[in-house]
């Protein structure tokens, strides 16, 4: 955590920062462009804010692309900030960004954590039945992990497992787990109070992808989950990085998962506020 303030102690990273936060994924001749400082100051701020944990970095061909990872600060807000109030604070949150104008989605959402574990017991809570029962708040995820194969949901242990339309894309045991996402259900309507006009539209969005990167790090191992290919302005990524009021997203699953291994037990359930 000091790492993190320090590196955010700095004018020019926190407006690398922001730049990463209107666009994900920028290579560093993107985030130089404009810039009163020479690429070379950029990249030695990218290395500080790289290995404070709050930017992380995928290759796409020969171009390395930046984006900024939520963790640290993540971990800051669950220091100080309770799950109650945090509702609270993202509700204002959100109000503030409607009014100013400023978009609140990004065309990809990547998300790098370190958990005290092995590849091996990683990829088993990924991938394992009686493990993703416990963190995904009781869904079990069923497939045989072969790419092209299907993964179903199971809401309950005694219901069937139902084929929302995921399909296994790569699955690289220990390494590298890639499945597409699904579309909103019924029950999303529901639980965000959204109208039938609402619901329809949302049906409409393409079906974005997932992809897990495990590799060893220390006595951790690093997971990357970089979550891609949606729609422009995608109520999807809002749902999935943790913006819209009532969804925790990856953040909050992943810290689970990560509390699971670490401790044995996957984080509470959020209180609901009154």
């Amino acid at each position: 955590m000091d790492d993190v303030f320090r590196a955010l102690a700095d004018t020019s990273r926190r407006r690398l920062l922001d730049r990463l936060n209107l666009r994900n994924g920028q290579s560093l001749r993107e985030l130089s462009a404009g810039l009163d400082m020479t690429r070379q100051s950029v990249s030695k701020h990218l290395a500080v804010l790289e290995a404070a944990g709050l930017v992380t970095t995928t290759r796409q061909g020969r171009e390395k692309l930046h984006h900024l990872n939520a963790a640290p600060i993540n971990a800051v807000a669950d220091r100080w900030i309770g799950r109650y109030d945090r509702a609270r604070a993202q509700a204002l949150a959100d109000l503030r960004t409607a009014l100013e104008g400023q978009p609140v989605t990004s065309p990809t959402f990547v998300y790098t954590t370190y958990i005290r574990t092995t590849p091996e017991r990683l990829w088993t809570a990924l991938t394992a039945p009686e493990f993703t029962r416990r963190y995904w708040g009781g869904v079990t995820l069923v497939s045989d992990w072969r790419p092209g194969s299907p993964l179903l949901w199971q809401d309950t242990p005694d219901a069937e497992p139902k084929d929302l339309g995921q399909r296994v894309l790569e699955a690289e045991p220990y390494r590298r787990l890639a499945y597409t996402w699904h579309g909103f259900q019924p029950e999303h309507a529901a639980h965000f109070g959204w109208s039938d006009e609402e619901f329809a539209a949302r049906l409409g969005e393409r079906r974005s992808k997932v992809t897990f990167d495990l590799a060893p790090h220390g006595e951790t191992v690093r997971l990357t989950v970089t979550h891609d290919d949606f729609s422009p302005d995608s109520e999807m990524h809002r749902a999935i990085s943790g913006q819209l009021t009532g969804s925790g997203g990856w953040p909050e699953l992943l810290a689970s998962l990560k509390s699971l291994l670490e401790t044995g037990a996957p984080l509470p359930e959020p209180v609901a506020a009154d």
